[in-house]
């Protein structure tokens, strides 16, 4: 299941998550939520390239960043003990749906729900960036968490997160270290609307069957 994360061999973490999406080609979601496929390993990739986004935001992140490897080694886990079983996201919320499992604290369900959760972070950061390249870094960041991650957490992830905002690059530096090298803004910026495009919509289907299995309404942390 792990394969070595780039630092970036073939470009920019943006790239890589472009070229990991490609891989979502055989992806089925349709009309019933609960016979869609979602493939595991391509999902995690993705999710490991997008850390390296957030590990360019720096400590502000941390937590956030912890959160998301402790979910990509649970699903790997079950993943590396039985491919043929769980291979398709959505067959395993199935099963732990059946089982009454879905709602235990290490169930893959709450891994997968908080992975979805980080991503539509990291898709709102991009666009916010897009829109306005010279906003204040701050400003993008609190923006970005306040409606993807903040409705879902209780007050104390809230308070830590706020107390680091202040360790934020500014968006200058921040830009310059997501562009692969001599790469101009301009490019990025095309990359990052590529990435958006792609990621953007996968999402909403996403979302929608963790709304069949009643799991966004799963909040606290």
């Amino acid at each position: 299941m792990k394969r070595k994360t780039p630092e970036m061999e073939n470009g920019s973490e943006i790239k890589c998550a472009i070229e990991e999406l490609s891989m979502f080609g055989k992806l089925k979601l349709g009309d019933d939520p609960g016979s869609a496929h979602i493939p595991t390993k391509p999902f995690l990739h993705l999710c490991q390239v997008m850390l390296h986004v957030l590990d360019k935001i720096g400590p502000t992140m941390a937590v956030l960043r912890q959160d998301i490897h402790q979910n990509i080694e649970r699903l790997e886990m079950l993943c590396e003990s039985d491919p043929s079983k769980y291979s398709n996201l959505v067959e395993m919320l199935k099963t732990e749906d059946i089982e009454g499992n879905s709602r235990k604290g290490t169930s893959c369900s709450k891994a997968f729900l908080w992975l979805t959760r980080s991503l539509d972070f990291s898709v709102a950061l991009l666009q916010k960036l897009m829109k306005d390249p010279e906003e204040n870094m701050e400003k993008v960041v609190e923006e970005s968490y306040e409606i993807t991650l903040k409705p879902c957490h209780g007050w104390i992830s809230s308070a830590a997160f706020r107390i680091t905002l202040k360790l934020l690059p500014d968006n200058k530096n921040f830009i310059a270290l997501l562009k692969d090298k001599d790469e101009s803004y301009d490019t990025l910026k095309e990359d990052m609307e590529s990435l958006v495009s792609l990621l953007a919509p996968i999402l909403e289907e996403i979302h929608s069957i963790l709304r069949f299995y009643k799991l966004e309404r799963f909040k606290p942390i």
